[in-house]
């Protein structure tokens, strides 16, 4: 069945269906009729009713965010006018031959479940199925109840359990309680079946692995986003059993104490009423249950240490692990230094620098041209230009001839001034 016990979902809203889905009967007449036998008959029309159908049915999928589907289902879905169209089997084949969707009963056997608990009927069916899809190939139609999967939505969801896991307060230890993940991933996973199914897309993909244990199934989770699971050993068990031991005594110590503040109250009850025998009773009774949670108490202490001390110690195993790693890195660079060989280099390196300060010493005493100028011979030419210069007549302007005007006298110029203040009076 497709969905057992559950009544198949009823046509898709308005909303999520193209705009000719109600205006255009002609054009929906041709897309609602079945496929031609062969697509060589007309390739284009072929081609373009299957694109119409293909994206239709990931978008439903996507929106409902159901990785499981069938037949039945998508004709219920795409019910118009109450006509179904007649060649949505022949899309579906063509899904599966793209690797969109794939049947259910052949991604279950491609999975070692041997874990999971469907009931009988589907370890009946899932090998049969999977022995006639194998052999016949994807041609074969699917059965309107033959359940298909969504193979990309399956894979996000699956994503999305693993980081809803990483993000939690399980996430402490990889070791979890099936029955605890279930609670976690309730609001991605609307069914049981749908749990199931994404944990055995997580197992396809190495990043958990379960095992049975004492009638209760736990699940192991790969530590980090690109890492592989590996097997579940006796420490992983071990310590899942201590987080239990130390779960079940926690809620024994908080059990006992709300029966020690009853007795308490029980106490008062009875010194309010007289009765003295029976409040003496309840006080007892008080003393021994405190007794009896002090008693717990250490024995959640001891159990606590050793969880402790075991993720100390796998905490000291990951960093000798980086210090092996390490140590193995730094062998293989210094693998060819040794102190001969740099004693050696820094020889080498002193012989060129005193080589170096030779040559430039050498370069620094060459004039231009790689000629040398002598000193003296410079000394010589500069007084031999010194004393030509001495001996050779200055030029000087000539003397002039004429005689320059007589000064004027004080006298004469107050007797000029005096003139003028009488002509301008």
């Amino acid at each position: 069945m497709c969905s057992p016990g559950e009544a198949p979902p009823g046509p898709a809203p308005a909303g999520d269906l193209p705009p000719e889905w109600e205006t255009d009967d002609e054009r929906m007449a041709f897309l609602f009729s079945a496929f031609k036998q062969s697509r060589e008959v007309n390739s284009t029309e072929w081609d373009s009713k299957m694109a119409f159908w293909v994206g239709l049915v990931l978008a439903r999928g996507r929106r409902r965010g159901a990785v499981r589907t069938c037949l039945r289902e998508l004709q219920n879905g795409f019910e118009r006018r109450g006509s179904v169209p007649l060649g949505l089997g022949t899309v579906l084949r063509e899904l599966l031959r793209r690797g969109k969707l794939q049947r259910e009963s052949d991604f279950m056997a491609s999975v070692d479940s041997s874990w999971i608990s469907w009931g009988v009927g589907v370890f009946i069916l899932k090998p049969l199925k999977w022995t006639l899809s194998s052999m016949l190939g994807d041609s074969k139609i699917p059965e309107e109840e033959e359940v298909l999967i969504y193979v990309e939505l399956l894979q996000e969801k699956a994503e999305e359990v693993y980081r809803l896991y990483q993000n939690s307060a399980l996430s402490s230890h990889p070791v979890v309680a099936l029955s605890e993940l279930r609670s976690l991933c309730a609001g991605v996973c609307p069914d049981e079946r749908t749990f199931y199914l994404l944990l055995l897309q997580l197992q396809k993909e190495k990043r958990v692995t379960i095992l049975e244990q004492n009638g209760e199934k736990i699940v192991k989770f790969a530590r980090g986003l690109h890492a592989k699971v590996s097997p579940m050993n006796d420490v992983d068990i071990g310590v899942y059993q201590l987080m239990q031991s130390e779960q079940l005594l926690s809620q024994k110590v908080e059990s006992l104490s709300q029966e020690a503040e009853k007795c308490k109250e029980d106490a008062r009850s009875a010194c309010r009423a007289g009765k003295k025998q029976l409040a003496l009773r309840c006080l007892k009774s008080k003393r021994r249950t405190e007794r009896r949670i002090e008693e717990l108490h250490s024995k959640l202490d001891a159990v606590q240490g050793i969880l402790d001390r075991i993720y100390a110690s796998q905490t000291d195993q990951m960093v000798f692990n980086a210090y092996q790693a390490g140590v193995g890195a730094l062998k293989l660079s210094m693998k060819d230094v040794t102190v001969e060989r740099a004693e050696n280099l820094v020889d080498q390196i002193q012989e060129l620098c005193d080589t170096q300060d030779e040559v430039a010493q050498t370069l620094a005493g060459v004039g231009i041209n790689g000629l040398e100028m002598d000193t003296e011979e410079l000394e010589k030419e500069l007084d031999s230009l010194l004393q030509d210069s001495a001996k050779e007549p200055v030029d000087l302007p000539p003397v002039p001839q004429k005689v320059l005007d007589p000064p004027i006298s004080d006298a004469e110029l107050e007797a000029e001034l005096e003139k003028l203040s009488v002509s301008a009076g």
